[in-house]
This record gives structure tokens, sequence and C-alpha cells, in this order.
């Protein structure tokens, strides 16, 4: 308990530190307030627009939850089939490397004339670009079972659906959680981003990609900051909640959630 107190401490104190550096910045070089706005000011947008940029921040988490969740069903059934053959994945898994060169901001105005503006375009974004991660963790995981444990299935007469579900998918749970981890991240960017090209269906309403177009052309740049701020939070967030998950899942059985306990 004492530890954590402690690095609680050492974070808020970095923090202080960076507004600290941030306020001095603006007083020695006069920075005007239209090109970055000092930490009150942030603070001051953030209290008189809450309610709209709460309202954008949950827009937005729940098009990156949706394209996140989707990613992790769809990955881990790749990954299965991919698991199934060492010719599958030969043939097939480099083409899912290029789910990461895709350039978002290229194939967003075509998910938008496909689909239209909104929801479903922005997760369907954020679904492209967090899939690879979920993917190449996973196959991973079931890929790289110790060959003497399939061979222990096999000598009990272990069928393959036994081995990929009693051996192979526990043995990547692990794995799959790390690639949760890195995509649960960039589905927010990749949320943030459809939305400066899809984000709403309706004016004045949109996540947080949205309003930062928007408060970008009034040149409100606190606001723009608070957005900013706010698009953080939420992919912290959604880090520390998969973070917890994983503990909760592992921490009974598999060392790498075990280990920070021992420290």
């Amino acid at each position: 308990m004492k530890q954590r107190l402690i690095t609680i401490a050492n974070a808020a104190g970095v923090f202080v530190a960076l507004l600290a550096i941030w306020q001095l910045v603006l007083w020695i070089f006069k920075v005007p307030p239209y090109m970055l706005p000092s930490p009150w000011a942030v603070a001051r947008a953030v209290v008189a627009r809450f309610p709209s940029l709460l309202n954008s921040f949950a827009i937005t988490a729940a098009e990156s939850a949706g394209g996140l969740i989707a990613s992790i069903i769809v990955g881990v059934l790749v990954a299965l089939f991919f698991a199934q053959s060492r010719w599958v994945r030969r043939m097939l898994y480099p083409y899912t490397i290029l789910l990461q060169t895709v350039p978002i901001i290229a194939i967003a105005p075509l998910i938008l004339m496909w689909i239209g503006a909104g929801t479903a375009a922005v997760a369907l974004i954020a679904f492209i670009i967090s899939l690879a991660p979920v993917i190449a963790n996973t196959t991973q995981g079931l890929v790289s079972v110790d060959e003497n444990l399939v061979n222990l299935f096999l000598m009990h007469n272990a069928s393959r659906a036994q081995i990929l579900f009693k051996l192979r998918l526990p043995h990547a749970v692990p794995s799959l959680f790390v690639g949760i981890r890195i995509a649960s991240g960039i589905a927010v960017i990749g949320a943030v981003t459809g939305e400066l090209y899809a984000g709403s269906s309706r004016v004045g309403e949109g996540g947080l990609g949205y309003s930062i177009l928007y408060a970008s052309s009034q040149l409100q740049t606190d606001y723009l900051f608070a957005l900013v701020l706010a698009a953080t939070v939420l992919g912290f967030s959604f880090f520390f909640v998969v973070m917890f998950l994983e503990w909760y899942s592992l921490h009974r059985w598999h060392e790498s959630a075990r280990a920070p306990e021992t420290e």
C-alpha cells in the first residue's frame, strides 16, 4: 500500500512540474493565448464547456469501445483460424500486416462515402486500426505452445478442438491481453481521426474529433486543449480498464500478473 501511495505521489509531482514548466514558458516567451493558453485558461474552459465536453467524450468513448470490441471478436476468430494450419498462416497472415499500414486519413473519406457520416463510420475506422495487434498477438500466443504439451495431449487422444480450446487458447490469453492493451489506445486514435471526416450526422453534434475541428476553426485554443486532454483521459481509461481485466483474469495462475505483487 505504501509503495502505491509513493507511486501516486510521484505521478502527481511530475504532473505539477509539467504544469509549472508550461506556465513558465508562457511567462518567459510571452506566448499569446491564441497560440498556447495557460493551464488555468484550459481549466476554465473545461468547467465552462463541461456539458458539451462530456457529451463529446461519451460519443467518442462509445465509438472507440464499439470498434475495440469488434476488433477483439474478429481478431480472436481470425487467430483461431490461423492456428489451425501453418500453410494458412503463411498464405494469409502477411495480409493482416497490411492493416497496420492502412492510411486511415486516406480511407476515411471512402468510408464516409460508403456508409455515411456518424457513429457507424467512426466505429468502423476504430475497428480497422485496432484489429492488427489483436490478430498478431493472439496468433503468436496460440502457436507458441510447447510441443511437449501438445504431444502430451495427443498421447491422451485429444482432438484438434480439445487441443485448441483447452491448451492453445488458455496459453494465448496473456498474449491476447497484450494485443488488447495496444489496441485500446489506438482505437481512441482511430475514433478521433475518423471523427475529423465522418464524426457527425448532425450539425453541431459529434465526438471529440468533430469538436476539435470546430474549436480549431474558431481559434478557441483553450477549448481545443481541453478536448485533447479529454481524448488523453479516454485513452488512459481504456488502457487501465484493460489492465484491470488482465490482472483479474490472470493473477491467480499466470506469473505476468502476479509479478507486481511479489516485487
